[in-house]
């Protein structure tokens, strides 16, 4: 018996070591695609056709192996239809779209602290969806994220704030928060592969079905693109967001889901706005004010809080019949 448990308690650190490298690996993949789609979003290229050449090519990557681990057992993927459509839809298409429509109005560290309030919001969709009350801590952590999400915004200054931007921005949250909670549901028994190769793929034929009929803007250029007064030529970054920044990020993200659960997988994805940040300052010589800053401190703290706090959420009980 003791042979049994120390056996299932090296099993599960081990599980969470593994998840805790893809998920960082994720993270810091994740965070440099804010910047590598500025480059090409100032050179005339729009938010559509990015992320479609982005997904698309992430997806050419990943069906194969997705394919594989599928290994023929298609009413799984039927029995699940559902669920793939709404990851490609809200986690895939929807999350990146936002986003690089965000970057476009505001810079790249803002957006993304404002997309990062995506772990409270998926505390708060357990909370309604499944009666896991948040406990005191939490709901200071609640407090302090919307502090600083009010320092990130900059109101209290009254400096000039693109309502544009922060719509995207809170669009991107919410797709955020999908990727997180579909990520790490076991229940639906698909594997990691085949979810993300799903997404990837029915997010590139929506794209392009939206690009298709004129409702998304799809333009593209074949300019050089300057990072950090170097050029490059146009297809360099394509190739990095859609090989490094979506297959790999999205591969590594699901894997780490599985393994360490919606919440502890979201707290550790915070590492891609410290990695946005710094791909930001980096590559485009932009950095957030300093109340910015001071902001994202608070946001990143009030989401510690928050995960602190869902050690000791009150579930709700049933009403007695």
């Amino acid at each position: 018996m003791t042979t049994m448990t120390h056996d299932d308690t090296a099993a599960a650190t081990s599980r969470v070591a593994v998840g805790l490298v893809f998920a960082v690996v994720s993270a810091l993949t994740f965070g440099m695609s804010g910047a590598l789609a500025r480059g090409l979003l100032d050179t005339g290229w729009t938010p559509g056709a990015v992320v479609l050449v982005r997904v698309g090519l992430a997806a050419a990557v990943v069906l194969p192996f997705g394919l594989r681990a599928l290994a023929g057992r298609w009413t799984l993927l039927r029995g699940n239809a559902g669920v793939v459509v709404l990851y490609g839809v809200l986690a895939v298409a929807g999350a990146q779209f936002c986003y690089f429509s965000a970057v476009q109005h505001m810079q790249v560290g803002p957006a993304l602290l404002i997309e990062y309030t995506a772990p409270a919001a998926v505390v708060v969709w357990l909370w309604l969806r499944h009666g896991q009350r948040p406990g005191p801590t939490t709901l200071v952590g609640a407090g302090l994220a919307a502090l600083g999400l009010v320092l990130v915004l900059d109101l209290l200054s009254g400096a000039d704030l693109s309502l544009v931007g922060v719509l995207w921005s809170l669009g991107a949250m919410v797709g955020a928060a999908s990727y997180f909670l579909i990520s790490a549901d076991e229940t639906n028994g698909l594997p990691p592969l085949v979810l993300a190769a799903g997404g990837l793929s029915v997010g590139t034929l929506g794209l392009g079905l939206l690009g298709l009929v004129g409702v998304l803007p799809m333009r593209a250029s074949t300019g050089d693109v300057t990072y950090a007064g170097s050029t490059v030529t146009w297809w360099v970054p394509l190739a990095v967001l859609g090989l490094v920044t979506a297959a790999l990020a999205y591969v590594t993200g699901i894997a780490a889901g599985r393994r360490l659960g919606s919440r502890l997988a979201s707290f550790v994805a915070l590492l891609e706005v410290v990695a946005g940040v710094g791909f930001a300052w980096l590559l485009l010589d932009e950095l957030p004010r300093g109340v910015q800053l001071l902001g994202g401190l608070l946001i990143l703290a009030g989401v510690v809080a928050v995960k602190l706090g869902e050690r000791t959420v009150v579930r709700r009980e049933p009403t007695p019949a």
